[in-house]
């Protein structure tokens, strides 16, 4: 595929984040939606989502592809690995765990679509066909568990003070702590899983462009 398109792809996805984002950050300022409390409370309850986190990540590392798709750099590379599973679990939590359980309409309906059925999938599938590859090595992938890990002790810590968690499969209030636990250790297991198969794939697949 041509730098053109690829440019286009990911400028697309840059896009799809922003408006996303910042409409249902808007959303919440404004106090529609789930988010309680006052206008601090609910502007740190937005950030702390895994979801918003993983769409800001996956913005910040496409942003250098709109101008080079074959960039590469030093620090980047953990941040596209980051990027890549942080939307990827986003995607897959949302469908097989999250979606039964909400039912969003107007705007919010396609703010959610946007982060959740939109980004996931192009991020992915643009990954695949476009790359840059190769770019991801072991030292990449430990580099790359650092933000998931940092989440779930930020996402605890802040629980145990006060009381309210992004998502109710962490909710420590409802479900205690054995079981809160053992979710998050699953979302562990599956980052490393994930993690180590895009490796596989970065050497595997096809070598896009500058190695």
């Amino acid at each position: 595929m041509s730098n053109r398109a690829a440019r286009v792809c990911w400028g697309v996805l840059a896009a799809v984040v922003v408006l996303s984002v910042l409409t249902e950050f808007g959303r919440s300022l404004a106090g529609v939606g789930d988010l309680e409390g006052g206008t601090g409370t609910r502007v740190v309850r937005f950030w702390s989502y895994f979801t918003i986190q993983s769409n800001v990540l996956t913005l910040l590392s496409v942003l250098p592809l709109v101008r080079d798709p074959q960039h590469d750099g030093r620090w980047w590379r953990p941040l596209r690995l980051t990027a890549l599973l942080g939307i990827t679990v986003t995607g897959l939590v949302y469908a097989v765990v999250l979606a039964p359980l909400q039912d969003p309409t107007g705007l919010g309906a396609l703010t959610n679509a946007g982060l959740h059925y939109v980004a996931p999938p192009l991020a992915l599938v643009g990954w695949l066909l476009l790359g840059p590859r190769p770019r991801a090595t072991w030292p990449t992938v430990g580099w790359a568990m650092v933000w998931p890990l940092a989440w779930i002790a930020y996402t605890l810590a802040h629980g145990a003070v006060s009381g309210w968690y992004p998502y109710p499969f962490l909710d420590v209030g409802e479900l205690g702590y054995a079981v809160a636990l053992r979710n998050t250790g699953f979302v562990a297991v599956l980052a490393l899983v994930l993690l180590s198969l895009c490796r596989l794939l970065d050497r595997r697949l096809p070598v896009t462009g500058r190695g």
